[in-house]
């Protein structure tokens, strides 16, 4: 493919390529590029957020580039410190290389194997040392670091700054000298951290890497970014009938956004799902796809058999009690199904969930203490024989 052709698939689904220009010189030299992006494993399990990463670090491989999955297993100890209004709790060694185990196994679901570099950053960074630390730090300064938003509001707030924070970004940045990355990906909040690559290139004597910033992926309430830790996510290793729930839980507004960030459909066919399709087909056709991406075809054919068998209006009894709650309304799932009348108590509430008893859209919630957000009409199932429309006003 011509490196213009190129440039006009990779833009597809990103929101900032630094510098554009760059990148279109890169593609232009006739060899592969070295496409880097990290992970940090701070916890078991990747989630359909991650794979927009994936998706985008898949598609450099199908143009026949190179792919670096860096697992974080270092930095992991220290923490991410992008987004957060406080310090993160350390992990271990251990829990890290146990979360690292997962990752390993599971990008493949997404990534060409045999067109995949899986690296750890322990195995450059543990070597630095004090010395290698201190000449790493002598190449970015305090006010430089300030700059980065959730720094400078912590800063001004007199929210602590720890200086292993400040050492986050820098580890970062020096992945892609030792990597020599001519590309790295990463979510639109990642900004700082991946210019700060490009800066330490410099300083090394190195092109500095283009940087390639994606959305974060909305979860499932619509509203924050996926992330297990708000409890709106969907595991690429979830059941089949549970994923393909979460999925048709999703507004249909948000579903386009799926489409785009986590299938290989092109702008053009999935304007033409949004024109010809009707939104509920749209949505069956995404978590047929997904599942049968992360299990298989015959188990997404399952999925929507069972989906269409339990969930469809002719299931859903039109009769169904209605429930008025205010657009916005967010409990736990257990204080949800006693303050709605549905449930007599905390303790039977508990009991309900934790016994599979409680279903929204399809899915099993299994956890009493998941927030449960209501932003649009949804369709609550107890037991089997008890069915509610909970109405958003």
């Amino acid at each position: 493919m011509a490196p213009e052709e190129q440039l006009k698939l990779i833009k597809q689904g990103t929101v900032e390529i630094i510098e554009e220009e760059e990148l279109l010189k890169k593609l232009k030299g006739k060899r592969p590029l070295r496409i880097k992006a990290g992970f940090d494993p701070t916890a078991p399990d990747l989630h359909l957020g991650h794979t927009v990463l994936l998706q985008k670090m898949r598609q450099f491989q199908q143009l026949g580039h190179e792919v670096y999955f860096v697992i974080g297993d270092f930095t992991a100890m220290i923490g991410d410190p992008t987004g957060r209004s406080q310090v993160r709790p350390p992990l271990s060694r251990e829990e890290v290389l146990e979360n690292a185990k997962t990752y390993e196994h599971q990008v493949f679901k997404v990534l060409i194997p045999e067109k995949t570099n899986i690296v750890f950053n322990s195995s450059w960074l543990s070597s630095l040392g004090t010395e290698g630390i201190i000449k790493l730090a002598g190449q970015y300064t305090v006010a430089r670091m300030l700059e980065r938003d959730d720094f400078s509001k912590r800063f001004k707030e007199g929210v602590p700054i720890y200086i292993h924070e400040f050492l986050y970004p820098l580890l970062q940045g020096y992945d892609s000298v030792v990597l020599k990355a001519d590309v790295e990906l990463g979510g639109t909040d990642q900004k700082f951290n991946l210019l700060v690559g490009r800066d330490l290139q410099r300083a090394f004597g190195q092109e500095p890497q283009v940087c390639i910033t994606l959305p974060l992926l909305v979860g499932l309430d619509g509203v924050k970014k996926m992330s297990k830790s708000y409890g709106n996510y969907i595991g690429i290793t979830e059941e089949p009938n549970q994923m393909f729930g979460k999925i048709m839980s999703i507004s249909d507004e948000l579903m386009w956004d799926y489409y785009l960030l986590l299938t290989d459909y092109t702008q053009e066919e999935i304007e033409e799902f949004r024109k010809n399709l009707h939104p509920m087909t749209a949505k069956k056709r995404l978590a047929h796809y997904i599942v049968s991406r992360y299990h298989s075809k015959e188990s997404a054919d399952k999925a929507l058999e069972f989906f269409e068998k339990t969930f469809s209006k002719r299931e859903f009894p039109e009769d169904a009690p209605t429930i008025q709650v205010p657009r916005g309304y967010r409990k736990k799932a257990y204080e949800f199904l006693v303050e709605l009348g549905i449930e007599p108590s905390k303790n039977s509430a508990r009991r309900l969930i934790e016994g599979g008893g409680l279903r929204i859209e399809g899915r099993k919630i299994e956890d009493p203490n998941e927030e449960i957000e209501v932003l649009q009409d949804i369709h609550l199932q107890t037991g089997k024989k008890r069915f509610y429309k909970i109405v958003a006003t």
